[in-house]
């Protein structure tokens, strides 16, 4: 396996491994991680801290379906701004509590959201907030019909 560098964080083989490790299970345990790679356990911690410390690992979370707790309507709204205010409208769109990704992209429209709701109704208002955003001069709502795949996990390979 070879090894993958950026400008500001070296990543080599190991920390690449212990990455694919934790996406597949972020519980286990360093002793595990250790095991596996056949390294020690001061060095399993040490690596994992320092990925922490770089931002390269940001948390620890399960993954939960939506759908099984409610929330099973998945909107993908595109919206065109006001150049000079994009960056404000996507950080307002940011921190509303349904919305799971902003995207700022290309093309016809500045910002793709991603955004998940328990019905049409929930979905209804949201889209009517953004409207009525000062700077947000159009959307375009488009709903999921069905989930073919979702992982937002990085594959990582060599």
């Amino acid at each position: 396996m070879g090894v993958c560098t950026s400008p500001s964080n070296e990543l080599d083989e190991l920390d690449l491994r212990i990455i694919g490790l934790l996406q597949e299970d972020s519980r286990i345990s360093f002793n595990k991680i250790a095991s596996k790679l056949g390294i020690s356990v001061g060095t399993a911690y040490n690596r994992i801290k320092s990925l922490e410390e770089k931002g390269i690992l940001k948390g620890y979370t399960v993954i939960v379906d939506p759908a099984k707790i409610g929330y099973g309507t998945i909107a993908i709204i595109l919206i065109q701004a006001e150049g000079a205010h994009l960056v404000d409208v996507e950080n307002e769109v940011a921190k509303m509590d349904n919305v799971v990704a902003v995207y700022d992209i290309t093309g016809d429209f500045d910002i793709a959201v991603i955004a998940r709701f328990k019905d049409r109704f929930g979905l209804n208002a949201f889209v009517k907030k953004i409207l009525s955003m000062p700077y947000v001069r159009r959307t375009v709502t488009n709903v999921v019909l069905n989930v073919v795949k979702e992982d937002f996990r990085v594959k990582i390979s060599s």
